[in-house]
């Protein structure tokens, strides 16, 4: 089975999606050189007119994208930067998002915006380490946030062909890792997967937290049995698949790595305990609220949800709930 890096099955899915599909091009800052490392030799292999290196202003690509889209195009626009997407939220929100529904359907927007490298990253502070999926979950922008290489390539292909625009959150996190892939396949918007089956609690992971939860279940094995579901699509959220897991543990754990206030671990819980009863109240492992990522590692570090903090939610779930 080849290995294969979340960073390169990004490449492989924009390589793939470009040899299916005429109609796909990329723009964005540097990507013709491949600064995030996502596109590097798409240039070459493609040419320049469908890696378009664009001048620095978020506002104008943003628009030409959803002009494009609006032309019968499908442009997938690359940000360095996940702050960048403060700058483009009237873009995204308010035009390419809203067009199609104030339109009756008489127009589709096939945007995909990538953020390939989004939360912290060593050093990065404040105005470059957010994670603001949340924002485009709550408008109803499509948002994905794959854990793993594979699905990384298949959502993002997924995207790359879905009509509606869709942000698609790569983790820094996430990005360096590698696994065994036998086969690369599209992967369903709403549906997400179990990485681990348990029967004690289930800790709902978002993004390359997965790998921490799946160490800390590890961990408690011979303590809690832990199950630990990947949502993979923030909108549309698989709220049927997590509800049978919970009904199935009675417990409920989530782990994001966002602000705590109005952040995507409250509306899952509030989704689930609408639909479950569970035996102990549910917890959830964060970032503080209003939180500013710091420019020194230590501080850096200690705003992130950590494993340990993760475990200790679980011990005090299963102490709730005895």
């Amino acid at each position: 089975m080849p290995r294969l890096s979340y960073r390169r099955a990004l490449t492989r899915a924009l390589a793939d999606e470009l040899t299916r599909d005429e109609a796909v091009f990329l723009l964005g800052e540097d990507v013709q050189v491949g600064a995030s490392m996502v596109t590097t030799g798409l240039a070459k292999r493609f040419g320049t007119e469908r890696l378009r290196d664009t001048p620095l202003s978020e506002q104008a690509f943003t628009s030409f994208a959803t002009g494009a889209a609006l032309a019968g195009l499908r442009p997938v626009i690359e940000f360095q930067i996940p702050s960048l997407l403060f700058l483009v939220f009237e873009q995204i929100v308010n035009h390419a998002h809203k067009f199609p529904l104030m339109t009756g359907g008489q127009c589709a927007v096939p945007v995909t915006y990538l953020v390939p490298g989004s939360g912290s990253r060593t050093g990065w502070a404040g105005q470059h380490s957010d994670q603001p999926y949340s924002l485009f979950a709550h408008v109803g922008v499509v948002t994905v946030v794959p854990a793993t290489p594979a699905d990384a390539y298949g959502l993002l292909v997924t995207a790359i062909r879905h009509d509606d625009p869709v942000v698609v959150f790569a983790p820094a996190g996430a990005m360096d890792l590698r696994e065994d892939v036998e086969d690369l396949t599209p992967v369903p918007l709403g549906r997400g997967r179990i990485h681990r089956f348990g029967d004690d609690v289930t800790v709902v992971a978002v993004g390359h937290l997965v790998h921490d939860a799946l160490a800390v279940a590890e961990e408690l094995a011979d303590q809690v049995s832990v199950e630990v579901f990947d949502p993979r699509t923030l909108y549309p959220f698989d709220i049927d698949g997590l509800t049978e897991s919970v009904a199935r543990t009675g417990r409920l754990v989530v782990l994001d790595d966002a602000n705590r206030s109005c952040g995507m671990a409250a509306e899952i819980i509030a989704s689930v305990v609408e639909r479950v009863r569970l035996l102990a109240p549910p917890r959830r492992v964060t970032r503080p609220d209003g939180a500013v990522l710091p420019f020194a590692p230590a501080l850096d570090r200690a705003v992130q949800p950590s494993r340990d903090q993760l475990a200790t939610a679980i011990h005090l779930t299963m102490k709730d709930g005895s």
